[in-house]
């Protein structure tokens, strides 16, 4: 079966740790948390790095396997591993950085090649570069690079943004978002930035205290109202769809979507090509009638699922959008505003959305 299968249990004294699930062979899997929760503790381990009872499978290899006394050297893990840092060689050119990444796999195992690795990731102007010249993110962006031309099976991402400035976030982030886009390798990757998560997971593990919280697909957790990332001021719905057409005067796309339609910035892809899109809570509000003539382009008729109060006067909406109601989003209004339109669980309304975040 190809998926990745882990069950590890560590006990540190002070720290314990006791987790198992299953993530798709295909895919980013957020391991989400805070710090100390132990996500980078389950990355080491299905590294190899570190040594706890359990198992550890991929696509049908065993790694791990306590019951049959397997365990499996971290150098014959077909896996790629991106730290926080860069770890580059600074006496060796990035084309040398990267060449010694590739040398490591038989030419008849490689499953990406090298020109297509550095055009993904952008860094053809720097491969006869200094890799002390670039800055963070270029570096990081390099050491990505190296780890997929090893051809792994498995890619492991141990927050690799937390070192960069916000600035550098913002410029790595799109060629994450395409390496999701184009290769078929699964991803382990460790956040705490609800942002990050926001945009590159297809499924998310969160961590706490060593156990897990929840799990589940992106848009079921990042909805939930009882979990974090639903109360962070970064809030967001992901929606998936599908493009149905663009209008090239006014620079807008019209995305289709569970049993509704969005009218977006002018998407990069093709009629017919999927597309995902990002709504953050405080970008959404709730009328009780359809506000006819409006300059908010997106008005659909929703159901209110659910209601939490969170800090600073403000309350979550979960509503459910569509003609057949599967396609939920969040609404964050304040408490005033609730009780100003009498809302109720079930009740019928207006999702008003004032801005839609590209994800392409």
């Amino acid at each position: 079966m190809n998926d990745l299968d882990i069950a590890f249990q560590l006990d540190r004294g002070g720290f314990k740790l006791d987790v198992a699930f299953k993530a798709p062979g295909v895919g980013v899997t957020a391991l989400f948390g805070r710090s100390g929760c132990g996500k980078t503790t389950v990355l080491r381990c299905v590294a190899g790095l570190e040594r706890a009872a359990g198992h550890c499978r991929l696509n049908g290899d065993t790694w791990q396997d306590d019951g049959r006394g397997l365990f499996l050297k971290t150098h014959r893990r077909p896996i790629g591993y991106v730290f926080q840092e860069a770890s580059l060689f600074s006496h060796l050119s990035v084309r040398r950085n990267l060449e010694y990444g590739l040398k490591r796999i038989p030419p008849e195992q490689r499953q990406v090649g090298f020109d297509e690795v550095v055009d993904l990731l952008g860094i053809r102007k720097h491969l006869d570069r200094d890799p002390t010249g670039l800055s963070g993110g270029e570096r990081q962006r390099v050491s990505i690079a190296r780890a997929l031309l090893t051809s792994p099976s498995l890619l492991l991402m141990d927050e690799p943004l937390s070192a960069l400035d916000h600035t550098s976030k913002q410029d790595i982030l799109p060629y994450l978002e395409r390496l999701h886009d184009t290769l078929q390798i699964p991803v382990l990757y460790v956040s705490h930035s609800p942002d990050e998560v926001a945009r590159l997971a297809d499924r998310i593990v969160m961590l706490k205290d060593g156990h897990i919280q929840a799990k589940g697909s992106a848009t079921e957790i990042l909805s939930r109202l009882d979990l974090p990332l639903a109360q962070d001021a970064e809030a967001s719905s992901i929606i998936d769809g599908t493009v149905l057409g663009h209008d090239d005067d006014y620079q807008l796309s019209r995305l289709e979507i569970a049993g509704g339609k969005l009218t977006v910035a002018r998407l990069t892809q093709a009629v017919g090509e999927l597309a995902r899109v990002r709504i953050h809570a405080r970008d959404v509000s709730v009328a009780l009638d359809d506000p006819g003539a409006t300059s908010i382009l997106n008005v659909l008729p929703a159901r209110i699922l659910e209601m939490r109060d969170i800090a600073h006067a403000h309350v979550l909406v979960k509503l459910c959008t569509g003609v057949d109601e599967q396609t939920p989003l969040l609404a964050r209004i304040t408490r005033h505003s609730r009780d100003r339109l009498k809302l109720e669980v079930g009740q019928r309304v207006f999702a008003q959305v004032k801005a839609v975040a590209l994800m392409d």
